[in-house]
């Protein structure tokens, strides 16, 4: 009996002295599964009723509302920790640090420190993942300078956390060197934090190489590993390695990872391998709008934007979420196809989807519309948007550009540079094409300058718009300094550079430059051998064009265009071969449009062929009805052959159509300012001095032999009064200016927007030998450039 009686207050003792701690157990347990479920307000209740709490408690709930970013109620908890421990601590400073609150985070790390706790691994970690997060650089060398002062520079944790952080804030050599110096302990996550930073600092080639080092070391990848290494082979375009890589997937039995398999779809993509990404896509077993998107943007960048639509009909369909990066690529697809019909659908789609305040949305939108040719609903978009970024400006200017409205292109340009915003490539190559197009030297020039002092890195397309701005603005030697300063030529860079001497009356260099392309391996394309076409046409060189055009399809392929016939019947018709231009236009293959018979016509006028050029005419008139340009050739074939009533006739024919000639005239920039001029037009605000200059430079040119050609007065009035006439052409009147106000020794340059008449072609010629001036004059048709008496197209234009 009193044996049993020991045992018996044995136990209640027992459960005297363990019964609080198993209850402290039990609540611990329960409160630590209620933080792991998310469900913190349970947990807090949980914690309240707690009479007993230890430091697993106090930490526990700490990284509870810690983690779901309820910062404050974690500070109130921990205040009330009366023993603070270095994991009571890391707890605070882990939430802090998830949620981005550097200030907070850094101070409770100094603190920490200051009232003797050592940080752990996982405190320096945590950090340094916000620095990483946040591209803190100077905070995180902080880290790493207190890393290797407290020994932590040999833990593989710290180290791997280093390497993230240096690659995240741009630093890929420091994040190397020390991936390099860790001598032994690199596991999967210290080499796939080095294969990320190559991959999103743009090495994609050792990314790949890191990855290939570490399936030689043994070390095996994971779902977080090969996101980075097919990247890297979609930016190589890399299919080769690429299919290896996912070879190592179906070997790791990572194929079902929703991430990796959009990984995959993504580099199958940009590699071009659509099949393989659309087998892919099936294979998921649940779709995602990320594998989605980069399948539909595979389709747009490889030139199927039909299948593009197809895929995003599907997405909208099936309910999947259609997010701000699946909306950019089909609006990209829909430019493509120019769909104006489904473009306006899909933007009523996203204004409904609440997306049209979204910056890639809106710029995509820009983009569609000013593809389209629809300026005002681009700007209509563009005015809308609250923040503008450099591709909104690009995408409006470029279309301005795109669509022939320069002025307004360099206009928003102008903007742009007054927003501060700093411009691209793509911008700088767009304002170019502008200014070659408007012919605006010295703005051009400014922009030039302005992209060598933005540090951007060379551009083809800045290169490429540079060599045609120079050449169209006739500043032929600087055009050849751009193409030689250049790294790479392609066949766009060899095409303006042709085109530009054959312009500029150089026909034959223009054919030895093409003889240097051919050796340097490029082919070349349907505008090469425009260019090469006129050329030979502004040269004379016959046989030279013929053989070009039987080369475009015997060596290249390459069916003649409309383009190429045309310049081909201007070839003959310059060279006076009339009937042969007649019989080419007959055995076309094509059915001749507008510019072929106007080729034609103009062939006609240079050789005063009336029959043909009726002919001509009357396949024009049917063609192009509303085209005054026809009636006005025809009228001055007329006139010219003296056949002044048929002349007129026309002339009356075309005042009942409606039909109006475009005037004549001509421009002249001084100082960034365009003058302009019509012919006898007085409203210049120096029209007196430039009438009285002209009268001068006429009299000093007669006393030096030019004799008004009468030929090119097409007027039926006295021999005087048809000479008065031609005195007061747009040119002369622009040439008389040039004197007045260009200092001697810098050139005189004239644009005219039709064909220069030969009287005032013979007139630049005298000028330039009697004032000893440098004149260049760009017509319609090519540039000629006077000096000492004498014009760089030899009389042949």
């Amino acid at each position: 009996m009193s044996g049993q009686l020991h045992r018996t207050m044995k136990t209640f003792a027992s459960s005297i002295i363990r019964g609080p701690k198993c209850t402290l157990l039990d609540k611990n347990k329960k409160l630590n599964e209620l933080s792991k479920l998310g469900q913190t307000d349970e947990a807090l209740k949980v914690f309240d009723k707690m009479p007993e709490r230890d430091e697993f408690t106090w930490t526990t709930m700490i990284t509870a509302c810690a983690n779901e970013g309820r910062l404050i109620e974690a500070r109130q908890v921990f205040e009330e920790v009366t023993n603070k421990s270095a994991i009571t601590w890391s707890s605070l400073i882990c939430g802090y640090c998830k949620h981005g609150f550097e200030i907070e985070g850094f101070e409770l790390f100094w603190q920490m420190q200051s009232e003797g706790h050592r940080p752990s691994q996982f405190t320096l970690g945590s950090v340094l993942r916000m620095c990483a997060m946040k591209g803190l650089l100077w905070r995180g060398e902080q880290i790493h300078g207190y890393a290797i002062k407290t020994c932590f520079d040999m833990n593989v944790f710290v180290m791997t956390g280093l390497i993230d952080m240096y690659s995240k804030c741009k630093r890929i050599l420091e994040a190397e060197f020390i991936f390099e110096v860790m001598s032994y302990g690199k596991n999967h996550v210290t080499w796939t934090a080095m294969i990320n930073g190559y991959s999103q600092n743009g090495d994609a080639l050792r990314a790949i190489q890191c990855f290939s080092s570490m399936r030689a070391e043994g070390i095996e990848a994971n779902q977080y590993t090969f996101p980075g290494v097919l990247s890297s082979c979609a930016a190589l375009v890399d299919l080769r390695f690429g299919v290896q890589v996912h070879g190592c997937i179906v070997n790791g039995g990572f194929e079902a990872n929703v991430f990796v398999q959009s990984s995959l779809i993504d580099m199958y993509s940009k590699c071009g391998d659509l099949c393989s990404a659309k087998q892919a896509l099936v294979l998921m077993e649940v779709d995602h709008a990320v594998s989605w998107n980069s399948m539909i943007l595979g389709c747009v960048r490889h030139g199927f934007p039909e299948e593009a639509l197809s895929l995003f009909k599907k997405m909208y369909a099936s309910d999947m979420e259609v997010d701000e990066f699946t909306y950019p690529s089909v609006l990209n697809s829909l430019a493509f196809m120019q769909d104006v019909k489904n473009g306006k659908c899909l933007h009523c789609l996203v204004v409904k989807a609440g997306y049209e305040s979204y910056k890639l949305v809106s710029n995509a939108l820009v983009d569609m519309y000013a593809k389209q040719g629809d300026l005002a609903c681009a700007f209509s978009v563009f005015n809308s948007m609250v923040e503008k970024d450099v591709i909104s400006w690009t995408s409006l200017v470029s279309g301005c550009a795109h669509n022939g409205s320069y002025e307004e292109a360099l206009k928003l340009f102008c903007e742009m540079r007054m927003a501060e915003i700093k411009p691209d490539q793509i911008i700088i190559a767009s304002v170019l094409s502008s200014c070659s197009e408007l012919a605006l030297l010295e703005l051009g020039q400014q922009v030039h300058a302005d992209f060598i002092k933005s540090g951007l890195e060379a551009s083809l397309s800045v290169d490429n718009s540079l060599v045609t701005m120079y050449s169209n603005c006739g500043c032929l030697e600087d055009a050849k300094k751009v193409f030689n300063s250049m790294q790479m030529h392609n066949v766009i860079s060899w095409t303006a550079l042709i085109v530009a001497y054959a312009q500029n009356g150089k026909g034959k260099e223009s054919l030895r430059f093409y003889d240097e392309m051919i050796a340097s391996g490029i082919e070349p394309d349907f505008i090469t051998f425009i260019g090469l076409l006129f050329a030979c046409s502004h040269t004379g060189l016959v046989d030279d064009g013929k053989k070009y055009f039987a080369s475009m399809k015997k060596d290249y392929g390459i069916r003649p265009s409309p383009d190429h016939y045309a310049c081909m019947i201007d070839l003959l018709g310059r060279a006076g071969k009339i009937q042969e231009a007649e019989k080419l236009v007959n055995e076309m293959d094509i059915e001749p449009d507008a510019t072929v018979w106007k080729a034609l016509l103009a062939a006609c006028r240079i050789h005063g062929n009336t029959d043909l050029a009726e002919k001509a005419s009357t396949a024009l008139f049917k063609l192009e009805p509303q085209d005054a340009v026809p009636y006005v050739m025809l009228s001055n074939i007329y006139s010219a052959a003296g056949k002044w009533e048929n002349a007129a006739k026309l002339r009356r024919k075309m005042n009942l159509k409606g039909l109006n000639k475009e005037p004549g005239y001509s421009w002249i920039e001084i100082n960034g300012v365009v003058h302009t001029f019509i012919s006898e037009e007085r409203s210049h605000s120096k029209s007196d001095e430039i009438y009285s200059k002209l009268d001068d430079v006429i009299a000093l040119i007669k006393e030096a032999g030019y004799v008004p050609d009468l030929n090119f007065s097409l007027h039926d009035i006295n021999e005087e009064g048809r000479e008065q006439s031609l005195f007061y052409h747009s040119e002369k009147l622009a040439i008389a200016f040039g004197l007045l106000c260009v200092p001697k020794g810098v050139p005189i340059r004239i644009y005219k927007n039709l064909r220069v008449c030969g009287d005032c072609h013979n007139a630049m010629k005298f000028v330039s030998r009697v004032f000893d001036r440098y004149i260049i004059l760009r017509d319609s048709n090519c540039f000629h450039h006077f000096k000492e008496g004498v014009c760089s197209c030899g009389d042949y234009w």
